[in-house]
């Protein structure tokens, strides 16, 4: 991957992106996922019939940083050296618009858009103006990162920051919980002055340690302070006593549960499927002790979603034999097929297994970890007809992209724009206007017109500018064509190069009939 000089005076081509930035600032600001654990003690109000002591004194809360520590919104995990971007990519930037516009960016947008997405969510930059110690864009970030189920990465961007504010610790308190790793974030909610837990989570971690004693009569003070709910005093009693789980009736599940209740419930025999609740709760399901079955479908959630290697959902698939047909089954059995003939260098299995196993990857829309995994060895076999076809395709769909375009010789009509777009090469415009748009972008990028990208970019907002072109590419196949001529240009422009020929490459073979 090449990274280019930022360019200063370019100019861009776009369709409609005025009403789209008004849409963005007119949204109420959504400020964290709605799942996190009510971690934090809340101040315990007075009894309305009391009459308060003074009305003349107020407590305010009093944050605490060092002069000479830096922003914990500047914390990243890629350097600059890895993300190609510049440090004050943030720039003159509002804090506010910017928040914005990473919480309300799609969670499964083209693939090739979600790792770049992720990338600036990891990436090392300098911090945004407007910030304060509460680090509201890291909290952005991680909310943004969760949704995405990417928990490790979220986990490893709080432990860099090392900040103590409220807001953050809920949510490495949380990714704690999410992780297994709740014995470590039970450790640091004692180890941290200042940070007062609720009574669930003081009961929870008291347990946790063996301090059963200590546990129930905290519970028993909560109660009698009125506290914790009915419904979280029946979980808590449960929790604390295996054999008051057995007798009673079961706990009712919420549907949106914190990551709190979903251990408790876990611990106390009613665990929750993760299917319906958010992704970063199906990596529960990933630990050898869940079932194949639900290992295999959270595995195909993440993997989907960006937040696993495509490695590793073929390696669960491959554990065993599907003892059913159906659903994720079939996918199973249909892997395993092209694994097998690939594995014994039989081509003509090959040929008939490919086709199958692309189908049902189609059907559960995991095209591309599947052109991620099999595309370049696939690229390379001597296969002929619909399977060598196919072969070709997930040859351009692969990390290799470009390596398979310069071995096609010759190149197959279907496959010219495609393979000039993987060589990084002009090519001929083409009657289907989303391979015109893809073509176009891919010209002399002198032709085209001004536009709010470019305006953005010269008052020194470019990451702002950046958020908003990969939201337009985000719905790929179905994008705007205008918009994706648009985004492309500018990614190439600000030398996200690899990005914009993966985004183009996925928006031409994606949406190919099988």
């Amino acid at each position: 991957m090449k990274h280019g000089a930022l360019a200063g005076g370019f100019c861009l081509a776009l369709i409609g992106l005025n009403g789209f930035v008004g849409a963005a600032r007119a949204e109420s600001p959504i400020s964290a996922i709605d799942w996190l654990s009510h971690s934090l003690a809340q101040p315990i109000a007075m009894p309305r019939n009391e009459a308060p002591v003074t009305n003349g004194i107020a407590t305010e809360v009093i944050s605490v940083q060092s002069l000479d520590a830096p922003s914990p919104d500047g914390v990243g995990l890629l350097p600059r050296t890895v993300t190609g971007l510049p440090a004050n990519l943030w720039g003159s930037s509002d804090i506010v618009t910017l928040k914005k516009l990473i919480s309300a960016f799609p969670i499964e947008p083209l693939p090739a858009v979600q790792d770049q997405f992720r990338r600036l969510l990891l990436a090392e930059l300098d911090p945004p103006r407007g910030t304060t110690p509460r680090a509201p864009l890291l909290q952005a970030r991680v909310d943004a990162l969760l949704a995405r189920g990417a928990v490790e990465e979220a986990e490893a961007l709080l432990e860099r920051a090392g900040s103590d504010a409220p807001e953050l610790f809920r949510r490495a308190f949380d990714v704690g919980l999410l992780t297994g790793r709740e014995q470590a974030a039970c450790a640091r909610m004692r180890a941290v002055p200042g940070i007062a837990p609720s009574f669930p989570v003081r009961i929870f971690c008291l347990a946790r340690t063996g301090d059963w004693n200590a546990a129930a009569l905290t519970l028993d003070s909560a109660k009698a302070l009125g506290q914790i709910s009915p419904d979280e005093d029946a979980l808590l009693a449960q929790f604390l006593d295996p054999e008051l789980a057995e007798m009673l009736p079961p706990v009712a599940a919420p549907s949106r549960p914190s990551p709190l209740t979903f251990r408790m419930l876990e611990a106390i025999g009613s665990a929750i499927p993760t299917a319906p609740l958010p992704l970063a709760f199906a990596h529960s399901d990933l630990r050898p002790t869940a079932g194949w079955k639900a290992r295999a479908e959270a595995a195909e959630r993440l993997a989907r979603a960006g937040a696993l290697p495509p490695g590793t959902l073929f390696s669960i698939y491959g554990e065993h034999q599907p003892a059913a047909s159906g659903g994720i089954w079939d996918r199973v059995a249909a892997v395993q097929a092209l694994s097998a003939a690939l594995e014994d260098d039989d081509t003509i299995a090959v040929d008939f297994a490919l086709p199958q196993a692309w189908q049902a990857m189609r059907t559960a829309d995991l095209e591309v970890p599947f052109a991620r995994a099999f595309g370049p060895q696939l690229a390379g076999l001597a296969l002929d007809g619909p399977a060598g076809a196919l072969a070709q395709v997930l040859g351009l769909l692969s990390d290799s992209y470009e390596e398979v375009a310069l071995d096609l010789d010759p190149v197959p009509p279907a496959l010219s724009v495609p393979a000039h777009v993987a060589r990084g090469e002009p090519s001929p415009p083409s009657g289907d206007h989303m391979t015109t748009a893809i073509a176009a972008a891919f010209g002399d990028p002198t032709s085209a017109l001004p536009s709010q990208l470019s305006i953005l970019a010269g008052e020194g907002r470019i990451g702002e500018a950046l958020l908003m072109a990969l939201r337009m590419l985000a719905d790929g196949p179905e994008a705007n064509p205008g918009d994706v001529t648009a985004s492309l240009m500018f990614l190439r422009a600000i030398g996200l190069e690899e990005t914009a020929r993966r985004a183009a490459l996925q928006i031409l073979l994606l949406d190919r009939p099988a």
